[in-house]
């Protein structure tokens, strides 16, 4: 097994303000989807500057954020912040729901889309294939914050988490397994479909049925919540039932573009390099 390395949850401070990584993971990650749309916009795309990217990044990650933190509280925890509701705004411990993000993240840019006269499915192509970045750094982020653990291993690469609530056993750094996953794989294949230009709604499609495919596998490997537990026999988590209609819906995303146009939100000859 390996010792759970020495890292400070704190990244710095600047005099009584402590700047957590997780805090750090979301800048990096919309700072980073921001550049990389702002270098996709042009004429031949859905959004046609920098300026207008700003104002859909704006939005989304907005629309994510709020999502993300009201799923964690409905999905996950009801109970405490109705005890502490200030609790709702202590972000830097964490407590995000990636499934809460996805629906605040879908009526933001549904909003944009209305307000902007664009087609919803142009934006989503447009915008999904730089969402992994972000949950690359939020799962090292929980990795580095020692939440959201697997279950015990006695694989080489199993990991002793120092926190007491693990335990003292090896678990599996589940954590790392969805950052490459989530993040690295889920990016990859992303990529690829918006270099190739393929049909309006497929990347989205491609989205949210590999997120939930790759998130429900790993949640095989992963520690159920505590004060949840599995909701059937040993085996089904809120997660995996979260991550059902992700499944569904994605599936007849991909299907259904079959007869769609290459979509504003993706590659022609004149953006590739």
């Amino acid at each position: 097994m390996l010792p759970f390395p020495a890292i400070d949850p704190v990244a710095f401070s600047v005099g009584p303000v402590a700047v957590h990584w997780y805090g750090l993971a979301y800048l990096v990650g919309i700072a980073a989807g921001w550049l990389i749309l702002a270098r996709r916009a042009g004429p031949s795309s859905v959004l046609a500057d920098a300026d207008q990217v700003g104002d859909l990044v704006f939005y989304a990650a907005l629309g994510a954020v709020l999502g993300g933190r009201l799923g964690y509280v409905l999905f996950y925890n009801p109970m405490e912040y109705l005890r502490e509701p200030a609790a709702l705004l202590a972000v830097w411990r964490g407590g995000m729901s990636f499934h809460g993000g996805v629906i605040g993240f879908i009526l933001a840019l549904g909003l944009f889309a209305r307000r902007r006269g664009r087609a919803f499915l142009d934006l989503t192509d447009f915008v999904l294939p730089v969402v992994p970045i972000g949950l690359f750094f939020g799962r090292v982020a929980n990795f580095i914050n020692q939440e959201l653990w697997g279950a015990a291993s006695n694989l080489p690469w199993a990991v002793l988490f120092t926190d007491p609530a693990a335990g003292g056993i090896a678990r599996h750094p589940s954590q790392l397994y969805e950052a490459a996953l989530e993040g690295v794989v889920l990016w990859l294949i992303l990529h690829l479909l918006w270099a190739r230009g393929a049909p309006r709604g497929r990347i989205s499609g491609a989205f949210l049925l590999g997120y939930g495919v790759f998130r429900s596998a790993v949640e095989l490997l992963r520690e159920p919540d505590a004060h949840i537990g599995f909701l059937l026999g040993d085996w089904l988590t809120m997660g995996q039932l979260l991550s059902a209609p992700m499944i569904l819906v994605g599936a007849a995303l991909i299907w259904s573009a079959r007869s769609q146009p290459r979509g504003k939100g993706t590659a022609s000859h004149a953006d590739l390099p």
